[in-house]
């Protein structure tokens, strides 16, 4: 599990078959040990400033989108609703 802020949505007209209908967000990790974006599935609404935990368990995103053959890996498991309540020093 990593946590991270949305960035904002990825739009793309072409894209893998299995992705059509998901909505993409652009991730930014927090204090993780790669601190480049990210574009993870989100099926629970996070919105552009929230901060998001998020998971790379690709076999579980597959099974998201209904595709063994995906290349879906990142996908948002849930939405901080008070970033205040996180351990100090975590954002």
């Amino acid at each position: 599990m990593v946590i991270g802020r949305v960035v904002g949505k990825a739009v793309s007209t072409a894209k893998h078959a299995s992705l059509d209908g998901s909505k993409l967000l652009v991730i930014e990790p927090i204090r993780a040990a790669s601190l480049d974006p990210v574009l993870a599935l989100d099926h629970l609404g996070a919105r552009t400033g929230d901060i998001v935990v998020m998971s790379n368990d690709g076999k579980f995103a597959r099974e998201m989108v209904k595709d063994g053959t995906s290349p879906a890996r990142w996908w948002v498991m849930g939405i901080i609703d008070d970033p205040a309540s996180l351990p100090e020093g975590t954002i």
